[in-house]
């Protein structure tokens, strides 16, 4: 895995690559590769390359280029055909001088150009200068496991960079908070299309490739995942699990080509207990598999992951992560992410990631199996409520409606009772918006409105943050509801998942692979019945049947839990302040983005413990909110705030790893 970054400059300016420029985009993002560096310049355009050695660890050095010193290439990820498609190639004649598969990209597209990324199995993403035709073309992997962002100025010159932070480094962005950009992040955890919350800098979407030249770009697909089913009516369920199991154990085997040694993170769910049983059947030694948790005993799920790795005998180690350690770790982790931490849980994979990381270069990791094939109880939830309140509205008369709302409303506000019915037909209109999109806002439309100041409110604009995912959901093929809002996640909640998978991992220094994501794997699951994925309340029947007499059945009935943290408890308690600091703080209300009273009142409301909905998810958004812009509009130097969280948390000035095997 390696960090990659560029420039190419409008012909139009008559400006050359200042090679300082691109020195500190390209060490900037050395945590990414810290195994080497390189550098290409050749005029107008320039690569730069941070290396993290993990196939041909002593050659493939980059920038590399194509033996006619046509093509030069910088590439970030791992192509698991690589070995196939250099035999496919040394056969018709080519004659490599590495072993490492980012020469078997520059040779395919030598041969194929654009159309490269369609032959590649794998997470990817790079960039590719054609000194004949003076074309500069971007691609990322069908998934967005790997990331690319890039930024096109006014004068037609292009910046890219495996961070944010790369494009930033070259002094021609300055960052500025896209403003339109934040409804979508309030409302989604995070930002759902190609925009950040940097005003002029923008990811490059899964399964895409970009064109630059003569200061022009144009940005096209060239995969696109379909949910039409493409199974006969003879196929029998036996024979949907016996396929998925064996793309998933190819998956699993591919992901294990590398050099240097390779773990897995364990969390005792079921995704993670599959991939460790799957590399069982392909290593003799044991698996070295890493876990974490929190001290606390409602944030303590170890004992699941020690029932793994007692059944496969794996070389096992856990961390545990104190409350303290957790603050002090925030603000870096907020300068690696880039963007603010959608989910408490990064910290913990930080932490776990740097504690694999001494022992291993390379994990995988169990993304993309909840939403390829059901995981999340909210899609059941979603749609037993539809098919229930649509019922409900045709039978039971307005008036019975009326009252039971009022009935509702009487309830404590504390109440449990109160807290689950508002989050149903009961309480809301039978329609996708309010019992999908609004059920699992962070802050809905209506708290966006009481949120923001009049004058940020007239800034905005009209108020829409899920209208990039309405949008997957609308032009879905998907012939179910079901399928649809699968297809949706997989285009706007995934990528940002793998964001955080990918960036969290990288702070550390080491490689995370997905085998749930093999695109071959995913197109199958795409085509499946909805009953192989959801069958009488069971999610993701088709790997549970596949990993049945394999896995120990307590891991097999286990519901999904999620990655608990007890972030909610510890801004009520001992850590208020970091809430009374960045939330309630004089720097937070002078930002004049929020009204200061709604604020005031969505943190009481949380610390009353009152419903509906998780108020403490709006305090942590608002909390990573403040801190990113401090980092990255402020400029304030990262160690000031982990001082202040070092003296106000009691945290480590550096990670403390406790350590159990």
């Amino acid at each position: 895995m390696c960090g990659i970054c560029g420039i190419a400059v409008s012909p139009s300016s008559g400006r050359q690559i200042d090679a300082r420029v691109l020195e500190r985009m390209r060490d900037v993002l050395t945590h990414r590769g810290p195994d080497g560096a390189g550098m290409f310049i050749d005029g107008t355009v320039g690569l730069g390359h941070r290396r993290l050695s993990i196939v041909d660890v002593a050659h493939g050095a980059q920038p590399m280029s194509s033996d006619d010193d046509r093509l030069h290439i910088v590439y970030n990820g791992e192509v698991y055909n690589h070995p196939s498609l250099m035999a496919e190639l040394e056969a018709s004649g080519e004659r490599y001088r590495t072993h490492c598969d980012t020469e078997t990209v520059l040779r395919v597209f030598a041969r194929e150009g654009a159309g490269t990324p369609r032959r590649l199995r794998g997470m990817f993403a790079f960039a590719v200068w054609d000194r004949r035709s003076r074309e500069l073309i971007l691609a990322r992997d069908r998934f967005g496991v790997k990331p690319l962002y890039y930024a096109h100025l006014d004068d037609g010159s292009l910046l890219f960079a495996s961070e944010i932070k790369g494009i930033l480094a070259s002094g021609a962005i300055q960052p500025e908070l896209n403003l339109h950009a934040l409804p979508d992040q309030l409302a989604n955890h995070a930002t759902s299309g190609t925009d950040t919350l940097f005003r002029g800098v923008h990811r490059l979407a899964p399964g895409h490739i970009l064109r630059w030249r003569d200061g022009a770009i144009c940005i096209e697909p060239y995969w696109d995942l379909s949910f039409a089913r493409t199974h006969t009516t003879r196929e029998t369920t036996d024979d949907y699990v016996a396929r998925y199991s064996e793309l998933f154990h190819e998956a699993v085997r591919m992901r294990l080509m590398a050099d240097v040694p390779l773990g897995v993170f364990l969390s005792g769910g079921i995704d993670s207990a599959a991939i460790t049983a799957a590399m069982t059947r392909c290593v003799q030694e044991p698996i070295k598999t890493f876990s974490v948790a929190f001290v606390e005993r409602e944030a303590n799920e170890l004992h699941y992951a020690r029932i793994v790795a007692r059944h496969f005998r794996t070389d096992h180690h856990e961390i545990l992560v104190t409350p303290p350690e957790f603050f002090g770790a925030l603000p870096k982790l907020l300068w690696h992410e880039d963007e603010p931490l959608a989910h408490p849980s990064s910290i913990a994979l930080n932490f776990v990631s740097r504690l694999a990381g001494e022992h291993v270069k390379v994990v995988l990791t169990g993304e993309g199996s909840d939403e390829t094939l059901a995981g999340y109880a909210r899609y059941r939830s979603t749609i037993a409520q539809l098919q229930l309140g649509q019922r409900y509205e045709r039978w039971a008369p307005a008036t019975v409606r009326k009252r039971a709302r009022e009935l509702l409303s009487i309830l404590p506000a504390q109440s449990r009772l109160r807290r689950i019915l508002a989050r149903t037909f009961i309480a809301r209109p039978a329609t996708l918006a309010s019992l999908y999109f609004d059920n699992f806002a962070v802050f809905t439309p209506h708290a966006q409105e009481m949120l923001f100041t009049q004058a940020q409110r007239a800034a905005i604009g009209t108020l829409d943050p899920y209208r990039i995912i309405r949008d997957a959901f609308e032009k879905s093929n998907a012939p179910s509801l079901l399928g649809r809002l699968l297809d949706a996640d997989i285009r706007t909640y995934l990528p940002e998942l793998l964001m955080k998978q990918d960036q969290m991992s990288m702070a550390a220094s080491i490689e995370s692979r997905v085998p749930f994501l093999d695109h071959e794997l995913v197109e199958f699951a795409a085509s499946l019945p909805d009953e192989m994925k959801l069958r009488r309340g069971s999610t993701k029947y088709v790997l549970r049947r596949a990993m049945t007499g394999i896995l120990p059945n307590a891991i097999l009935r286990r519901k999904k839990m999620g990655f608990p943290v007890p972030v909610a408890h510890w801004f009520r308690g001992e850590f208020r302040h970091v809430v009374d600091e960045f939330v309630l703080g004089p720097r937070a209300r002078a930002r004049g983005l929020f009204d200061p009273d709604a604020v005031r009142a969505l943190v009481e409301r949380d610390r009353r413990g009152e419903g509906p909905g998780n108020h403490w998810e709006r305090v942590w958004a608002l909390v990573n909110l403040e801190i990113w812009q401090r980092i990255h509009l402020d400029r304030e130097p990262i160690d000031d705030i982990s001082g202040w969280m070092s003296r106000a948390c009691g945290a480590q000035s550096s990670f403390v790893l406790q350590r159990a095997s």
